[in-house]
């Protein structure tokens, strides 16, 4: 299996390689890179290249790893023995599979993404270190041991709100996804939007580019923002000329897009401001 990017989503020759080098050696792929750069995406991508089936398990702050494993449902259990119901003795009528347990389970080889793991509590990547590295584990309820049938491709983004532990760094392939430059934003434009204006976008990726490297800026715009910007001045047909404001009006057109908190916002009335005391 070999992954060189698709059409609908532009890889750099670096990425690429991760991901190779990662199902050559049967290791999980860890992703960073800001938000918007791309990390979920690339997993669906990946598994549409390959045409396996994508399994996703969105982590987030409550997540226990056990729950990709497996759940025992043993409230629902003694209900069911108090009502006589004759599920009660199957242990297994109470037991729901998890992601891993699915993604184990296939007669096919499938895409496992783990998103945004570093949203769990800080033993989550440590627990899950035997059955990602030994693709197994044992369901203590029922006595057995799910054996993987086919490796999962495994694929594990994270946004970098905390460090992982070391023992699980060493079990990964890493990967750091660098924020694309002008030349390769303007290529994922294209592919989102084709036939649009080059000026508009030429116009537009400036400023956009201008505005990232405001000095205070507390979130800087993703490359998601970045599109869907873009596409808002396309629906409102703004003209290239007209895309750059003077200094009186220092915030982007349609900046709600770009700017995600006041403090950005304040940022570039306060710059409107000393730009006209200037003046």
């Amino acid at each position: 299996m070999h992954f060189d990017g698709t059409d609908a989503y532009i890889a750099e020759k670096d990425l690429t390689v991760a991901v190779n080098a990662a199902i050559q050696l049967e290791k999980p792929l860890l992703v960073k890179g800001e938000p918007g750069t791309g990390k979920t995406e690339l997993a669906r991508q990946v598994a549409s290249a390959l045409g396996l089936e994508l399994l996703e398990w969105h982590v987030k702050s409550t997540t226990k790893a056990q729950q990709g494993l497996y759940e025992y449902d043993a409230v629902s259990r003694l209900r069911d023995s108090q009502l006589g119901d004759a599920r009660f003795n199957d242990i297994r009528n109470y037991i729901r599979r998890g992601k891993l347990w699915e993604a184990f389970a296939t007669d096919q080889r499938v895409v496992l993404l783990i998103d945004e793991i570093d949203k769990a509590d800080i033993e989550f990547p440590n627990d899950l270190l035997q059955e990602l590295d030994r693709m197994e584990f044992f369901v203590y309820e029922t006595g057995e041991t799910i054996r993987a049938r086919n490796r999962p491709i495994v694929i594990i983004t994270s946004n970098n709100e905390k460090e992982l532990p070391d023992a699980f760094l060493r079990r990964c392939f890493f990967h750091y996804i660098k924020f694309p430059d002008a030349e390769t934003l303007s290529r994922i434009v294209d592919v989102h939007y084709p036939g649009i204006k080059r000026s508009l976008v030429n116009a537009a990726l400036a400023q956009f580019y201008d505005l990232r490297e405001v000095p205070g800026l507390k979130k800087k715009p993703s490359t998601s923002e970045a599109l869907d910007w873009i596409r808002l001045l396309v629906a409102d047909d703004v003209q290239p000329e007209d895309l750059r404001g003077d200094a009186k009006n220092a915030l982007p057109k349609l900046h709600g897009a770009l700017l995600k908190n006041e403090q950005d916002v304040h940022l570039f009335e306060r710059l409107a401001f000393m730009a006209r005391r200037q003046g």
